[in-house]
Parts: C-alpha cells; structure tokens; sequence
C-alpha cells in the first residue's frame, strides 16, 4: 500500500495545490520517523497507514461546536476480514510539528491495540455512540492502555503526556490549518459524533486471523497494565 497514493491523485486531479502538495512530500518524512519510534519503543510492528488529502471534522449533531481529528484508527472490512488502517490527514502532515505528529502517531498506535485485544476477544462488534465531544474525549482515554506499558521511550512519553492530557489540543496547529486549509476551501471530511461507530458482523470477526505473535505481545502489555493498576491500588 502506497501511503501517499490518495495525495498523489489529489493532486493530480487538482485537489490539493502545488504548494500544499509539495509541503506534504518534503515533510512526510517525518511520519515514516514517527512510525519507525512508535515500533522501537513498543517493539510491535505499525499497522498500515496512509495519508488522507483532506481535514476530518468532527460536530456533534444540532451543534455549532466541532472538532479536528488529526488521524483515526479505522477497522475496515476487506475480504470479508477486518483490516485496521491508521489514516493520517494531509494538514497534521502539512503543518504538524514532529513532536505533535509523533505523539498523534504513538495515540493512534493504542488505538490499533485497543482494537486488536477487543477483536481477540470478539467484543468488537459495535462501539458505543456520544453526541457529546466531552464525552467522546473522556470514553477515548478511558479505554486506552496507558502509554507508559507500552512505549519505552521517555521523549515519547513527555510528547504524549503534553498533548493528550484530556484529549488532543495543538491550539498552534489548529490555528494553522483553520486559516491554511478550511478557509481556503479545501477538501473536509465531515462525521458526525453520533454516527461515529463500528458495525462489524459477528461471522466477519471469526474469520478474522491475527497473528500470534501480535497477540502474545498485546496480552503482555495488558498483564503490565494490570500490574500498574494493582499497585496503584494498593
């Protein structure tokens, strides 16, 4: 899977400007380095992952408040398995600080593995629905495994604790692509938060094979987190 395949046609077809394009070439760069630390400092391999030329923007139904997703972690289903991509928007690319890419790369990450433990546990067959970004916000960082069991990688970490301490903010990088992108019309992807979920067929998810391997890491890092809430308990 070519991973800037979809900004190459974007551009071809003359969706996303020659600067804009040219900025996301020179600085994807900085992806492939995010993606090469986040699989050092989890010693588990990334999942596939490509660029989309667009902005994603989440609102809440009946609302004027919206938010800015950077990336999503997208089960999929593909040959009557699931698939699970990590889509990385053009803008964070385009505009994103490395430490901001980095530690948006390394929360889609727990994302992926999220998924990969409900899958293996075939608990995977629908998500919960919030209307509200608060909400949204608070059940995302509740279901994650903490950072700290999974990378060890302490600059990693710091970038993570900076930028995720209630949710995603970079007020810098939103200001960048409000004035760089959104209102220079470029392409936006819109989800509504109450149509935010996952439908995957119970019989789909059976077919659905995962590697060992995967597996038997995913489970060690759910025994560390287990560990890490015992002690905080106790």
């Amino acid at each position: 899977m070519d991973p800037l395949l979809k900004v190459n046609e974007a551009h071809k077809n003359g969706i996303l400007p020659d600067k804009i394009y040219s900025l996301i070439i020179k600085r994807f760069k900085l992806v492939l380095d995010g993606i090469g630390r986040v699989e050092k400092a989890s010693g588990i391999n990334f999942p596939l992952a490509y660029v989309e030329p667009s902005i994603v923007i989440s609102q809440p139904t009946g609302s004027f408040d919206y938010g800015i997703l950077f990336a999503r972690t997208l089960p999929i289903i593909a040959n009557e398995k699931v698939e699970i991509i990590i889509q990385i928007t053009a803008p964070l690319v385009a505009y994103g600080l490395k430490g901001t890419i980095h530690a948006i790369l390394a929360h889609e990450f727990l994302h992926y593995l999220e998924l990969i433990k409900r899958m293996s546990k075939m608990e995977l067959v629908s998500d919960e629905i919030s209307g509200n970004l608060f909400e949204s916000v608070y059940a995302d960082t509740t279901r994650l495994f903490e950072p700290r069991v999974v990378f060890d990688d302490k600059t990693l970490l710091l970038h993570i604790t900076k930028k995720f301490p209630e949710g995603f903010r970079d007020y810098k990088l939103e200001d960048k692509v409000l004035k760089n992108w959104i209102q220079k019309k470029l392409s936006i992807i819109n989800v509504a938060l109450d149509r935010n979920t996952i439908k995957i067929p119970a019989d789909v998810l059976a077919k659905t094979k995962i590697d060992p391997s995967l597996l038997q890491k995913v489970d060690q890092i759910e025994q560390k987190a287990y560990r890490l809430r015992k002690k905080k308990l106790y």
